[in-house]
Formats: structure tokens, C-alpha cells, sequence
């Protein structure tokens, strides 16, 4: 599978189900990136992998003439609705990360919210965050731990996936500070910040019925199975989330982090 048409297969995944219902879970997450950020009045911002539109909504309500770009139509779409429904002006449209449409220097903050890093070319999407930041500018990312409850879960999903296509970078880099060093070091002047979005739930049935409906890579893998394998698949999942928990609820641990930059 080449990069593209795993591109073109990434947008119909992640678009798969209402991806809303699985991102309230990280309400905190996208405050926090919004906050680091602090975006001021008449600033341009772009957030890319934008999603249904959680930290784009909360970049504009701030005052921020922001852009919203995601691989998924179908989210871009939901997006455009959700902006419309709050009264906010949002330029949307869906696009690649790795080959954007803008000039150098074109946006005053540039984010991504647990998004860029599961571009395939990770070193290409890196080169277009600083490109489009202008000097002086601010990045901001989420990404996942490797070694945080997310990090451990993707690990365990990958005993029922096909393997990756060679070349593919690990999206949990993301998480390590020396990668990023080493992906946007000279681009800009980096700090970085753990934090935690924990997930409760108070059964591994009710995290299953999430996200197989409205999780893109859990719903498209579980509907691609047959039924004894799916059941399986089910079974599994919801022992895997039943080792969190602690009396009435399960409760997961999700580290993260917080990169913040300015552009050199």
C-alpha cells in the first residue's frame, strides 16, 4: 500500500463514526492545548487534523481567525455543522497535512490535537508545521504516550491488524520529547509538559459499545471481521479495559504531551 492510498484509506477510517461522542473524553486535553496557546484577538490559527472541531471551536471562541484541516470529509463535515450550530465563523476544508495549500509564514499559531502524529510521513508533516508558522509564531501538539493507557491500547490492537506498510513511522513517537527534538528542533524552540486526560467507565461493555460505534479504527476493524472472529475481538477488548478497574468503575490513566513552541 503506497502512502497515499493509505492516506485515502486513514480519511474513510477516521470518519467512520461520530467521532463527537469519543472526543468529549478529551475535553481536557483540547482546554489545556487552547490555554498553552492563548490565542489572542485577530490572530491566525490553524489546527490541523482538526477532527469535529474541538479545539478550532475553542480557538475561535477566543478570538482567533482560525482554519480547520482534516484527511476525513465526513469530519470536516460535522465540523462545519458544530461551528454553525455555536455561531462561529471557522474556515474548514479538508485537506493533507503533509502537503498543505498555504504560503510560508502564513499562520501566527499552528496546533494539533492528537492528530498530525498519525501522518504516515512523519518527517514531511513535521517540515509543513514549521513552514507554515510564521517566525515567531506558536505550535502547540497533544500527543499520546507511548506509555500511557492509549499508548498500551493501540499496542494491544495491533495483534488484530494487518501489518503496516514499511516506511510507516510509529504514531506513539510523537510522544517522546527526543523525537520531537529531532522532527521540529530546528524549527522551533520547544518545551514540553506530561499531562492526563484519564477515561472512566464503569464497564469494559460500555467502553466496547463506545468505541466500535463511534471510534473510527475500532469500528472499521470490528466490521471488517466475520462474527466469531469479531466476538473475539469484543471479548478481548473488553478484558483488556476490565484490568483498570477499581471498584464501581474503570479507570484508565491516559498521559500525554503537551509540546508548545515558538518558531525560530
Amino acid at each position: 500500500m503506497s502512502f497515499e492510498d493509505l492516506k485515502e484509506f486513514q480519511g474513510q477510517m477516521w470518519g467512520a463514526g461520530p467521532f463527537e461522542e469519543v472526543e468529549v473524553h478529551i475535553a481536557d486535553m483540547h482546554d489545556a492545548l487552547v490555554g498553552a496557546l492563548a490565542p489572542e484577538p485577530g490572530e491566525s490559527w490553524l489546527d490541523l487534523a482538526c477532527g469535529t472541531g474541538a479545539v478550532a471551536m475553542r480557538a475561535a471562541a477566543g478570538g482567533a481567525e482560525t482554519t480547520g484541516i482534516d484527511l476525513a470529509p465526513v469530519l470536516v463535515e460535522t465540523a462545519r455543522r458544530r461551528a454553525d450550530e455555536a455561531g462561529l465563523t471557522i474556515d474548514y476544508e479538508t485537506g493533507d497535512c503533509e502537503n498543505l495549500r498555504f504560503g510560508d509564514g502564513s499562520f501566527d499559531i499552528v496546533s494539533s490535537s492528537v492528530g498530525v502524529m498519525f501522518a504516515p510521513d512523519q518527517e514531511t508533516a513535521a517540515a509543513e508545521l514549521g513552514r507554515v508558522c510564521a517566525p515567531g509564531g506558536r505550535l502547540g501538539l497533544t500527543t499520546w504516550r507511548p506509555d500511557g493507557g492509549v499508548g498500551e491500547f493501540f499496542k494491544f490492537m495491533r495483534q488484530f491488524q494487518p501489518p503496516m506498510p514499511e516506511g510507516i513511522g510509529n504514531p506513539l513517537d510523537w510522544g517522546r520529547e527526543e523525537h520531537l527534538q529531532d522532527l521540529l528542533g530546528d524549527s522551533f524552540e520547544l518545551e514540553f509538559k506530561e499531562l492526563d486526560t484519564p477515561f472512566e467507565v464503569e464497564s469494559g461493555e460500555k467502553f466496547w459499545d463506545l468505541f466500535s460505534r463511534a471510534f473510527g479504527p475500532t469500528k472499521v476493524l470490528a466490521d471488517s471481521m466475520d462474527e466469531a472472529d469479531r466476538e473475539k475481538f469484543r471479548q478481548a477488548v473488553i478484558d483488556f479495559v476490565e484490568r483498570e478497574r477499581d471498584g464501581d468503575m474503570i479507570r484508565q490513566s491516559r498521559t500525554y504531551l503537551l509540546t508548545t513552541g515558538t518558531r525560530r
